[in-house]
């Protein structure tokens, strides 16, 4: 029966290739007992395979089974170890290019639940208010318990201009559910806009077309603001990551010199640090990173990078908490691959952020201003009965005219950020007057 149950494992292990690549190779390496216990555990491997195939009450395919032992060997490691079948790990390339159909969102399983961890910007889902810290609960009535990620992910995409029901459940309120409408995905991972003497730039993702955007994007602020530029606000909420030389590469634009990041997994040899070259493209002028809770992975190393160099001023709230790397590893059946958490990553100080984040040095919470009504409206000297006129009979500003100056901005952080570019801009061209 062993002999049986050997043969059984051995098909089952070739299937599985990288796993058992990877058991051979460090059963070199094993005592005797050692290599036993592994075949012992083959065995076991091999009798669930046969039991399940002969006595299951319905017919599930070989491919099927193999495939389920594989991401439940993944899955247990963390949540971001998955295996990509060949349609999922197709679509992973696309959305590392940049455009992917689904409906932009950027998601992690927790307590087996999907957890959003951020919508992109301009897509269905963000259209529709789904939210950083979200947990979906339900996709079209069926429950996501029980599904993997990629089962779940591979759930939300479908084709372009179908509807997709998704059951949210979100802090303070009662589950709700959300029609999406599926569209294909096109992003463009950088965008900039100038707000009066401030340059601010909004990077979504970290595509393969990031470093492009950015430089492109400071190049359009300098020419349209020249010497009036007081500084740059980088907005990287609700960014999820990407791709880890591109954290590194737009680091770098906003350093001269000095450490970005280092990398370090279970071999000491094969740890990397990757270092900043010649050339800030911002010219020192003053930087604030705005980030959040949806701020992961990459954006979380360009955020610690410039923290630790004192390049910039970081102002939000508490990231992700995402400290570790994934490597692609294509495998050798179908197109299939497997992602695989194989390092974490440390901040030029030294720093881990995994399951700390990065914590920025002003704490500014979501908020809104309002105006106080006129029962409790401030008193200025024009309304005191028989108080003297201007000598220039100019009136004093009008609180109606206050009020407009006034109006509330659409984001209270980002409004926060471009006070202390200003403040910081202002200190400086002061002391060097002085000097």
């Amino acid at each position: 029966m062993k002999a049986f149950r050997r043969s059984i494992a051995i098909p089952v292990i070739a299937a599985i290739a990288l796993m058992g690549v990877a058991w051979v190779a460090g059963s070199v390496h094993a005592s005797t007992e050692q290599q036993s216990d592994t075949y012992e555990l083959l065995d076991l491997l091999g009798e669930v395979f046969e039991r399940v195939r002969r006595d299951y009450v319905e017919d599930v395919t070989d491919e099927e089974l193999i495939e389920a032992a594989v991401q439940g060997m993944l899955s247990s490691l963390d949540p971001h170890s998955v295996y990509l079948p060949p349609k999922n790990f197709q679509q992973m390339q696309v959305q590392t290019r940049g455009e992917f159909g689904g409906l932009g969102i950027e998601v992690t399983m927790e307590r087996g639940y999907v957890k959003v961890v951020a919508p992109i910007d301009d897509t269905p889902a963000y259209r529709a208010g789904v939210q950083s810290g979200d947990f979906i609960t339900h996709l079209d009535g069926t429950a996501v318990q029980g599904m993997t990620l990629s089962q779940a992910v591979e759930k939300m995409r479908g084709p372009v201009g179908t509807d997709l029901t998704v059951t949210i459940a979100r802090e303070g309120r009662e589950p709700f559910d959300v029609t999406i409408t599926r569209d294909k995905i096109r992003i463009q991972s950088v965008r900039n806009r100038v707000e009066d003497d401030v340059g601010y730039v909004r990077i979504t993702t970290f595509s393969e077309q990031t470093e492009e955007g950015l430089k492109k994007s400071i190049a359009e602020i300098q020419d349209e603001l020249g010497d009036n530029l007081k500084g740059y606000v980088i907005d990287l909420r609700n960014n999820p990551g990407g791709l880890l030389g591109q954290a590194v590469a737009v680091s770098d634009v906003f350093l001269e010199r000095g450490e970005i990041v280092s990398t370090r997994g279970k071999e000491t040899e094969n740890a990397q640090r990757y270092q900043a070259t010649t050339g800030d493209l911002t010219n020192g002028l003053p930087i604030v990173v705005m980030i959040n809770g949806g701020s992961a992975s990459a954006s979380e190393i360009v955020a610690g990078a410039l923290q630790d160099h004192g390049r910039a001023i970081v102002l939000g709230t508490r990231s992700f908490g995402k400290g570790s790397v994934q490597t692609i590893m294509p495998l050798s059946r179908n197109g299939a691959a497997i992602k695989l958490t194989t390092q974490r990553y440390y901040t030029p100080s030294g720093r881990s952020i995994q399951q700390k984040g990065i914590e920025p040095d002003i704490i500014v919470e979501r908020a809104r201003l309002e105006i106080l009504d006129g029962e409790r409206r401030e008193t200025h000297e024009e309304d005191l009965v028989g108080s003297l006129q201007n000598e220039n009979n100019e009136a004093g500003e009008s609180d109606a005219a206050a009020e407009d100056e006034t109006a509330e901005p659409e984001d209270y952080q980002l409004s926060r950020a471009i006070d202390l570019i200003r403040g910081i801009s202002l200190y400086e061209s002061r002391s060097f007057n002085e000097g």
